[in-house]
């Protein structure tokens, strides 16, 4: 079964700016305006990002008088890490030990 947050969540992070806005927002909450200061596109390509960080619910938006700020859900990729960690339970396969061992249960065979 697919969870829509999940693909959310690896939909937000496929794109190298929003990475960088979310690492930008590992320091401390930021004004849209702050956020855009550093890239090279206009506000509102920036604000098009930050709608599809807060549509995954990484990050929250409220407005401070005339400001909007951007805050980063700290908790907001724990399925994503639950989902890539439930792989690390896998002990990693030795392709070349494998094949030694094929090839030694050959050997008894003939």
């Amino acid at each position: 079964m697919q969870n829509p947050s999940l693909d959310s969540i690896f939909a937000a992070l496929s794109d190298p700016t929003r990475r960088a806005i979310l690492t930008m927002l590992l320091e401390d909450d930021m004004a849209v305006t702050d956020v855009a200061e550093p890239f090279e596109m206009s506000l509102a390509a920036i604000s098009k990002h930050l709608t599809i960080l807060a549509d995954a619910n990484l990050i929250t938006q409220e407005k401070r008088g005339r400001v909007k700020w951007c805050k980063l859900d700290p908790n907001a990729m724990r399925p994503a890490t639950t989902w890539i960690q439930s792989f690390g339970q896998f002990e990693p396969v030795d392709l070349d030990a494998f094949e030694r061992f094929l090839a030694s249960e050959l050997k008894q065979e003939d």
